[in-house]
Order: C-alpha cells, then structure tokens, then sequence
C-alpha cells in the first residue's frame, strides 16, 4: 500500500526539519513537501494533491488561517493544526477547527522547541485520522465567517416562556428551577459539531446543558468563549462548584473530569477533579454521564457526538436502563470520526440516531413534550 502524502507548513526551517522527520518514522506517511507560508502552502496543496496538511498558524505573508481558509474554499483537503500553548493561541486554533481544520496538536513554545518529539504519538495519531477524512463532511458552512450571536429576543418563544433577559430569569418550575438536564459528549471534530448544535437552541430553553469535549487546558476556555458568542445560551467553561442554571452550557475545563452533584434538596452544582484519566481522556464523558445515574428525578437527554474511541458509550446505556428520556447519536453522515456515535448505537442504546442539524431541533421537541 502506497503511504499518505503529507505537506508540512512551518515558517521555521528548524520546525519544518522536526516536524517532517516526525512524520516521516510512520512508515504509512510520508512527507511530499513542505511550505513556508500560507501562500507556498495553498499553492502546493494544488499542484501536489496531498492527503493532509500540516499548518503552523503564525507565519510571513499569508497566516495559517488564511491558508486554510483558502484551501477550504479552492482545494478541500484535511488540515492539522499545529498551535500554540497560549490563549491567544488556543482562540486562533478554535477559529481553525471551525474553518473546517480536522484538529490541532499542541505545538511546544520556546525557540528551539526539541520537545516537539513530545507529541509524536498525538501527531501521528491525528494524522491517521485526517488522512481517511471524507472532506464532504466539512460543510461548506464552516468556512464563511461566523455569524454573531443570535438576537437575545426569538421572534416564536414557543413551547417555552421566554424571559426579559438572562439577568431577569427565575426559575420556572421544580427547586432547582428545572427538571430537564442535557448532557453532550464530544471529541474529534467536536468544536464544529457543537457550534452547529448549540447555535441553534433558543434562549429560552429551560434546562442546563453539561458539555464534555476532548480538549487540553486553555483550548476549553477559547471553546466556551468561542460557543458563548455565537449561541443563545450563555457559554461558560465550567467552574468547581457553579450552581446549574437553565438557559446555561457548561463546558468541561481541560484536565478536570467533571460531574453534577446534587446541592442539598434545592438545586445542583458543578464538581471537578484531577482523577485518572478513564480511557484516556480527563474529562471523560462516561465520568460526566455516570454521575447522571443517581438523578432520576430529572429528565435527562444525552448525545454523543463525533469522536473516535468509545468515550461515553458505556455512560449512555448505563443512564437509558435508569431512565433516561432522550439517547442521541449523531449520525455517519455528519461525523469527521464516526467512533463514539457508533459504539453507541452498537450497545443498542440509542433512540435517534440524526445528522448534526437536527439535533438540537430532536431536543427541544423532547423537552417541550416532557412536562
């Protein structure tokens, strides 16, 4: 079998050198060239057809983004970010993976960044991935330019009463002032997924929503940020000991699990840990879902996700034999990695499976119909 062919963009001869011998040890990939700009890059990504990208974001001439952005729009092909550790960094990287990047690999700081060979494994790995991406998954909507938020005043408030303002709302019904909860677990491809999913819930839904989304500390931040401004509902990356709210989506911070827990008779509140990793993931989604298990008194709805491995799966048959109302699994047509989803529906634990733009519409009718 012929390897992959790979092009590796990097302003830096000493990081292109790393980086394509890092690639070139996999003997499934080989490097075909490499790019010093966004503009070498776009025009080498049309006369070698290469199978994935490589893209350094900060460089001369034409910035990483940019270039995927132009790549996206005159020649589709799968692109790996290779980002910062910083903030900044992390919110550029958000904006790549909306723009149609398959995902990122954290690129060391420093000037000689020989701990690059860090993240061999992670890089390689990603790159197997993006190399057997269906391009027409990447919707041609994730390359113009985000919309702002949705106005605070839907035009139907309809099932739901629709409050004043988010610092006017009280609680509708129950103690807690909800008796719905969404759960969401995510992973590769997920940014977008949920940009789609949480763009089109209407203020005015009357339950929290708890988000598990593999992501490194700093990037879970940009994340909720990123969602916050393009949403409905108030994005937050999650905090130990948050109060849930309706009308809220809790993002779950890089390198904590996160789980509900119940905050005396009245309400419920946010708990985070650095316990292992389960499966591999801190946060875990089937540490999210599990914590679920105890609270029948709610009606909960899960998802999953795009997402390689089985991260949640298990979370979710356990929670549909306790009870839960709703199990959405995103559907092979829409995801970049279609591994969670699937696990899923093998464990037979599934009561729709629906592409990513239906979702949100499958929730909010389920919610409306469970008083």
């Amino acid at each position: 079998m012929q390897p992959y062919d790979v092009l590796v963009v990097d302003d830096s001869v000493f990081m292109r050198k790393i980086i394509t011998d890092l690639i070139s040890g996999d003997p499934a990939l080989r490097v075909v060239g490499t790019a010093k700009n966004g503009k070498e890059a776009v025009e080498l990504v049309k006369k070698l057809n290469p199978h994935a990208v490589t893209m350094d974001i900060e460089m001369p001439e034409m910035n990483g983004l940019d270039a995927l952005r132009a790549i996206m729009n005159e020649h589709p092909v799968p692109v790996i970010m290779l980002s910062s550790l910083t903030q900044e960094g992390a919110a550029e990287t958000i904006k790549a993976l909306e723009w149609g990047a398959v995902d990122f690999v954290g690129k060391p700081s420093g000037s000689i960044s020989l701990d690059l060979h860090k993240v061999k494994q992670l890089l390689l790995e990603k790159l197997h991935i993006a190399v057997k991406t269906n391009m027409r998954k990447l919707s041609r909507s994730a390359l113009s330019k985000p919309s702002p938020k949705a106005p605070e005043v839907p035009k139907d408030p309809r099932p739901f009463s629709e409050p004043a303002s988010r610092m006017e709302r009280r609680p509708a019904t129950g103690a807690a002032g909800f008796e719905h909860i969404v759960a969401i677990g995510t992973s590769t491809g997920g940014p977008r997924a949920l940009h789609q999913v949480l763009s089109d819930f209407p203020e005015y839904f009357p339950a929290p929503v708890v988000i598990v989304q593999h992501m490194p500390p700093n990037f879970t931040k940009s994340l909720a940020q990123r969602l916050d401004s393009v949403s409905r509902l108030r994005v937050v990356e999650a905090e130990a000991g948050m109060i849930l709210e309706s009308g809220t989506a809790y993002v779950a911070p890089g390198g904590y699990h996160m789980t509900v827990a119940r905050n005396g008779n009245h309400s419920y509140k946010i708990h985070l840990t650095k316990e292992d990793p389960r499966g591999g993931h801190r946060p875990s989604v089937d540490v999210l879902f599990e914590s679920l298990l105890p609270m029948r008194e709610l009606k909960r709805h899960i998802v999953l996700m795009t997402g390689m491995g089985s991260d949640g799966a298990k979370g979710m048959l356990a929670l549909k034999q306790s009870g839960a109302v709703t199990t959405i699994a995103e559907s092979e047509d829409t995801c970049i990695v279609y591994g969670m989803p699937r696990a899923a529906v093998e464990l037979k634990c599934v009561t729709h499976v629906l592409p990513q733009q239906e979702i949100t519409a499958k929730l909010v009718q389920a919610v409306a119909r469970e008083p």
